[in-house]
């Protein structure tokens, strides 16, 4: 008789294949990354060639094409970096908190906490620089998202998903309300207001970036460390708390993280749409649910979004720019479209 020998299959096969692609996506996203960052280096009204980009960092030599890149393009492309990091992480954990696919860095009123800091910045305190109020943009987020949680956490059903969106929509609205109150009163307000309203990253010098890194930091971190977490609160809280996961505390981390982020994007660059809200998402469509895979390609993917419309907005008027925020919120109402279909399909 003739002995058959039957190899056993290896464990763990579709666990390594799913590692090698996230790997795979993530390494693609990094290079994206990496070639919107060098685009918006050498990309404008006027071109400069990848060389003399290089040697403007490397070898500054104080002629023209180095001047534009060190004084008007790092700045520019080092806030897009922050900011469509922050916007990016930011949706995903508003995403992950309320259990809404539509959510985004607005959802808990922190954008309009924002727009409120400014106003009082320029109409009560007579601040006329972006770096000026660039701290009260920050101050008008947080205390608007700590706002909105300790206002939930006293409500019957405390800090739940609808709980936390409801509030946040109410409080939108409301300083939303006394915000353009004051703009209408008050026409120098409205002049400085309306420049960073817009969103975008010209304008900016590299001390902005600076001066709200320590917030995107912080944000970032309490995203990491919230992450296994967030994977536990998607199966439910009863779930969660049966994993060993305190569900409130998960979901303060998260929803303070977000805040953290939220503030400082829309501080130093204004209340830029889309990217809070279609990054999340395409993040899971490339390496599924698991949030610290979905975290790490939306800190990715949030910069190329942000830099890759910037760029778009100084090649489409020349020797004119449109803002950034515009380019990106005409993407905005066709996406919105496909999720409100896919959800009406998924409910059908």
């Amino acid at each position: 008789m003739t002995t058959v020998a039957v190899r056993p299959a290896r464990a763990g096969t579709p666990r390594r294949r799913g590692i090698g692609r996230r790997l795979a996506v993530t390494l693609a996203a990094l290079l994206l990354l990496a070639t919107a960052l060098l685009a918006s280096l050498a990309l404008g009204s006027r071109p400069i060639p990848a060389g003399q980009v290089w040697a403007a960092l490397t070898a500054p030599d104080g002629g023209q094409a180095s001047t534009v890149v060190r004084e008007l393009r790092v700045p520019r492309t080092a806030l897009g970096l922050v900011v469509g990091l922050a916007l990016a992480l930011a949706g995903v954990l508003f995403q992950a908190v309320t259990r809404n696919p539509l959510a985004e860095p607005r959802i808990l009123g922190v954008s309009a906490g924002a727009s409120f800091g400014v106003v009082l910045a320029i109409a009560v305190f007579g601040v006329g620089t972006l770096s000026g109020y660039v701290w009260f943009a920050v101050a008008g987020a947080l205390l608007a998202g700590l706002l909105v949680f300790a206002v939930a956490n006293r409500t019957r059903d405390g800090a739940s998903p609808v709980t936390l969106a409801l509030i946040g929509a109410a409080l939108d609205a409301s300083l939303g309300a006394i915000v353009y109150a004051l703009l209408s009163i008050d026409a120098r307000t409205f002049e400085e207001y309306r420049f960073w309203v817009v969103g975008g990253l010209t304008g900016r010098d590299v001390g902005v970036a600076g001066q709200v890194l320590p917030f995107v930091v912080a944000g970032t971190l309490l995203a990491a460390l919230v992450a296994r977490g967030l994977d536990a609160l998607a199966l439910g809280d009863d779930v969660a708390r049966g994993l060993g996961h305190r569900t409130a505390l998960v979901r303060l981390g998260a929803g303070v993280g977000g805040v953290l982020l939220t503030g400082a994007a829309v501080a130093a660059a204004g209340p830029i749409a889309f990217v809070g809200l279609a990054v999340p998402h395409l993040a899971r469509a490339l390496v599924g649910a698991d949030h610290g895979w979905t975290l790490l390609v939306a800190a990715l993917l949030g910069p190329t979004l942000l830099l890759t419309a910037d760029i778009v907005g100084r090649l489409v008027a020349p020797p004119g720019e449109v803002p950034a925020g515009i380019i990106t919120a005409l993407l905005g109402a066709p996406l919105l479209a496909v999720l409100v279909r896919r959800a009406r399909t998924v409910t059908a």
